[in-house]
Parts: C-alpha cells; sequence; structure tokens
C-alpha cells in the first residue's frame, strides 16, 4: 500500500503531513488501536514515512500496545517532539501521565490537548498521520474532523446490529 506524496488541499494544519488517515469506532473494546497500530506498522513496513497519534486522551493505549514508555522532549518551551519507535514517528498522552493516571477533562480541555497534538508537536514530513480516535462521535472526533482533511477512515466495528447502527450514524456525523 503506498499513499500520494503530494500534499493535499486543506492541510494547513498538519504542514508536512501528505495523508491523514482516522481510525474509529462507535464502541470501545472493537480492537481499534490494535487496527491502528498494525496499519502504522504496515505502511512504515512499506517504506512509508509514518506518524501514529493516540488521541485518545481519556484511555490511550499505544505505549502499552507498542511498548513504549519513552517521554517525549519540550523544545524551546512549546515544541514537543514525538517519540519514535518501530520506525513511527508517536505521540499519545499515556506518554505525558502516569500509566494508572486518570484524565478528567470536560470538551474544552479535551479540544485544546488535540489541538496541541496537532499544533505544537514536530511531526515532520510523513506520508501518512494516523489517527487513533477514541471510541464514539465526542469532542476530539469533532476537533479533528474540523481541523484537518482527512484522506481517508478505517472505521472498525463488531457484527452485532446494535454495533453496526452505531457505526451508521457515526458515519453520517
Amino acid at each position: 500500500m503506498s499513499f500520494p506524496r503530494t500534499l493535499p488541499e486543506g492541510n494547513p494544519v498538519l504542514p508536512g503531513v501528505a495523508n491523514v488517515v482516522a481510525v474509529s469506532s462507535a464502541k470501545g473494546g472493537v480492537g481499534k488501536s490494535t487496527v491502528a497500530a498494525n496499519v502504522a506498522l504496515a505502511l512504515a513496513a512499506d517504506g512509508a514515512r509514518v506518524g501514529l497519534l493516540d488521541a485518545d486522551i481519556y484511555g490511550p493505549s499505544l505505549p502499552v500496545l507498542l511498548g513504549v514508555r519513552e517521554e517525549p522532549e519540550v523544545l524551546n518551551g512549546d515544541r514537543i517532539q514525538p517519540v519514535r519507535a518501530h520506525g513511527l514517528t508517536l505521540m499519545s498522552m499515556g506518554f505525558l501521565t502516569g500509566q494508572d493516571a486518570p484524565v478528567v477533562w470536560r470538551g474544552p480541555l479535551l479540544a485544546q490537548a488535540v489541538q496541541q497534538f496537532l499544533q505544537q508537536v514536530d511531526w515532520g514530513e510523513l506520508d501518512a498521520l494516523i489517527l487513533d480516535l477514541p471510541p464514539g462521535t465526542g469532542d476530539i472526533q469533532l476537533t479533528l474532523s474540523q481541523a484537518l482533511a482527512m484522506s481517508g477512515a478505517v472505521v472498525v466495528t463488531t457484527p452485532q446490529d446494535v454495533a453496526l447502527q452505531d457505526v451508521e450514524r457515526g458515519l453520517a456525523m
């Protein structure tokens, strides 16, 4: 699988990032983060320059999935250097908080954290940035869908009727 290496119109928020792909789910516990990590790793193994943003602020799982405990560096007081591991450029709230520390934030703080991950992280030149979204259709999904031009999306679900109905509502969003 390869991505075009030209930048699409409408992603001034992420200069140098050619494609943004969201991985989402209507419900938690369906394997969304595992799919996001595997898509990112497969693209990197194919030679693409790939970033992976764990946008699930409440339940960041990428540090555990990828076995990475490193903290990102902050340069010049506000520029965050993402963690690099497994051929990926990574950012997760899990790198900034303790493994068991809860994040108890409301909408405006969530949106601000996501904006910081987009605007203050030095993503560099990427062929693809994979967004591991939280489950559902809340503030983070709205913030990202309004801020970025998406090149594509992957929706992870299970085959039960109620789960598929939730996915249809999420796709309509």
